[in-house]
């Protein structure tokens, strides 16, 4: 099943959410979890569509060297230009390497290989840590030349606390952590919120807990809602209610170049992701209501 284009569905009553009210900041929340294979940029992919397709604008900045956000909303390898990697290395401004994907309302600035060599070269500037945090503000502080501001930036990363993460998490406001339905899982958990903390105390001190997503949740497996209740045990409503199943649909849809939103709507997978935005808009209207 394919949708080209999210706006012209008409999206169920308990799902879609109304787009936060404007003017307002844009929100930038860095998708991180130093484990592999937990499911960030399935969730940026999918995340940015859902609140694309509720009405919000949404900016993803691939910053993992692999590509795959950007292979995954169907930007060839040949066609990405300006990347991620220039933007670091301040070779180019962030609006120039922006660029749009099928989806109406939803950006992405792309990523290559090139960025493997960036931890090396970063090594060697000033303010290494804060290349991606300066280069947002900036575009921010535009005004948006050719588009309008996005609601949220959503930034992917690689899957290790390098110098492109520790940028991501020092430009970002809050993170959101996609946690895989595993027995290690809180072993995990536990490492990186002292991560945070660490960040938190040195680099960033306003960086938030935007909360936890449970993925790849098996409902026949009993481990599966074990983890799930020992995660909120342990940081309760920081865990979101919606979790989001193992779904053949979600491993497809990448190797389409399409959001699996696009590739199936449909979908298990899909209609969490749906969930998923609808409580990432909430949290952020009752943060600004505080």
């Amino acid at each position: 099943m394919s949708n080209p284009n999210l706006s012209a569905l008409s999206l169920p009553a308990d799902i879609a959410s109304p787009p936060l009210a404007r003017p307002a900041p844009t929100r930038v929340i860095v998708i991180a979890n130093q484990k592999g294979g937990v499911g960030k940029t399935t969730t940026a992919i999918n995340l940015g569509t859902a609140l694309a397709a509720v009405g919000e604008t949404a900016l993803i900045v691939d910053l993992d060297p692999q590509g795959n956000a950007s292979t995954g909303l169907g930007i060839p390898y040949n066609q990405r230009g300006v990347t991620s990697y220039d933007v670091l290395m301040g070779r180019a401004p962030m609006d120039s390497a922006i660029r749009p994907t099928l989806i109406p309302g939803l950006y992405i600035v792309p990523s290559t290989v090139d960025l493997s060599g960036a931890e090396l070269e970063l090594a060697e500037l000033d303010r290494r840590s804060h290349r991606l945090k300066e280069a947002i503000t900036h575009y921010l502080s535009s005004g948006g030349n050719e588009r309008p501001l996005p609601g949220f930036i959503l930034i992917d990363c690689p899957p290790s606390l390098s110098l492109l993460t520790v940028n991501a998490m020092v430009a970002a406001q809050s993170i959101l952590v996609p946690l895989q339905c595993e027995f290690f899982a809180l072993e995990g958990l536990t490492q990186l919120l002292k991560t945070v903390r660490r960040m938190q105390t040195t680099l960033n001190p306003d960086l938030d807990l935007q909360g936890v997503v449970l993925t790849m949740f098996d409902r026949r497996n009993s481990l599966s809602d074990q983890v799930a209740a020992d995660v909120r045990g342990f940081l309760g409503d920081k865990v979101y209610k919606t979790v989001i199943p193992r779904n053949v649909r979600l491993s497809e849809a990448p190797s389409h170049g399409k959001p699996a939103l696009v590739y199936d709507f449909r979908c298990a997978g899909s209609q969490a992701y749906m969930k998923l935005a609808s409580e990432v808009i909430q949290r952020e209207r009752e943060r600004r209501a505080a």
